[in-house]
């Protein structure tokens, strides 16, 4: 059987609801590090419905049918050869997924651009004044490459963090707009990087689009955040967005910290660049926007079904017969849900005894 495309939209009562086309299935879930009551779908091609001459009130009244609660964790896995070139043509039975060193069955697998939930999250310290044209040519650059049907927003920082865009405009899908919204701020103050890196990843989580990314344009130094670093990766780990990270600094930059933006990057499946010369800053923008287009989707249900908050590590390879050794890169691992804890049951209250 082929696979069918559907979207996934929570419901308040925290229930997904997957909306399925007649086409054969792909399969993007919204939500991938969480434990969701999935809509799991019952076609049926030899009943046909009878068609109503009105709109229905429920978008979602078709053949639906809820069968189980399920755990997906999904993947973006980039794979590439060992001259660095991105490899195509892979299928399903071309991958091997291992949690906690136990093979998963996957469940979904897809390799299309899909359109991307995008953040650039970008220094504007003092140390980064006139790093800044630069700076922005690049992000401009990244817009420019990205599928028309991207959302992306900006973060902006210093010792404060400033979201560019306007209040009533959480998301663009146009280069223009976040170039102004980057070149409103002068670049100033000190650093409060992981704030910025935890406003990013809260509102990563507000776009409705199937993959989430961070862009972290930044020397890596930190020294005016509430946040610490530690409070940052698990964040990152509990986040399904991936991380790339552009090191934009002096050699002799007291601030320059490239540990933190490998570190990010590696945890969720993105990379750290680190350029020795500012002019290469658009070109790597540009390459990035080629690795996310070029990714492959791979989603499974974790065999663990244990509700109980840990850390579990993942390891992804791929390889094919006739083909030379493959490098993937992917999501190092995901915090597990927690189990739901009971509501203490209330006392009833004796009046009769306050009196």
């Amino acid at each position: 059987m082929k696979e069918q495309s559907t979207s996934v939209r929570p419901l308040k009562s925290g229930t997904a609801l997957c909306r399925v086309t007649t086409d054969d299935l792909r399969v993007f879930p919204n939500r991938c590090l969480a434990s969701l009551s999935i809509l799991l779908i019952a076609l049926l091609p030899s009943v046909a419905r009878p068609q109503d001459s009105s709109p229905s009130q429920n978008p979602y009244d078709d053949q639906y049918t809820i069968r189980e609660n399920v755990n997906f964790v999904v993947l973006h896995p980039t794979v590439q050869d060992r001259r660095g070139s991105f490899v195509s043509g892979l299928g399903k039975d071309d991958f091997q997924v291992f949690e906690d060193g136990v093979l998963q069955q996957i469940k979904y697998f897809s390799h299309e651009d899909i359109p991307v939930t995008v953040g650039l999250v970008v220094d504007n310290s003092g140390s980064m004044g006139r790093k800044r044209p630069e700076v922005i040519a690049a992000a401009v650059a990244f817009a420019r490459s990205s599928n028309p049907e991207d959302q992306m927003f900006a973060v902006t920082f210093n010792e404060k963090v400033s979201f560019g865009l306007p209040a009533s405009t959480p998301f663009t899908d146009k280069a223009d707009h976040l170039e102004i919204a980057l070149s409103r701020i002068a670049a100033d103050g000190m650093t409060a990087l992981y704030d910025a890196v935890a406003a990013g990843l809260e509102h990563v989580k507000k776009g409705d689009r199937d993959k989430k990314v961070l862009i972290v344009v930044s020397d890596g130094g930190d020294n005016a955040s509430k946040h610490k670093l530690a409070q940052i990766m698990t964040m990152a780990g509990q986040s399904d967005a991936i991380v790339y990270a552009v090191g934009v600094f002096d050699e002799n930059d007291p601030d320059r910290n490239p540990r933190v933006l490998r570190q990010l990057a590696r945890a969720t499946g993105g990379e750290a660049f680190l350029p020795r010369h500012l002019r290469d800053v658009i070109p790597i923008s540009e390459q990035i926007a080629r690795d996310i287009r070029n990714q492959y989707t791979i989603a499974y249900v974790s065999a663990n079904k244990k509700q109980d908050g840990t850390y579990r590590v993942i390891q992804l390879k791929a390889g094919a017969p006739g083909r030379e050794r493959l490098s993937v890169r992917a999501r190092a691992g995901y915090y597990a849900p927690m189990k739901p804890q009971p509501m203490p049951a209330a006392r009833a209250i004796d009046h009769e005894t306050q009196k």
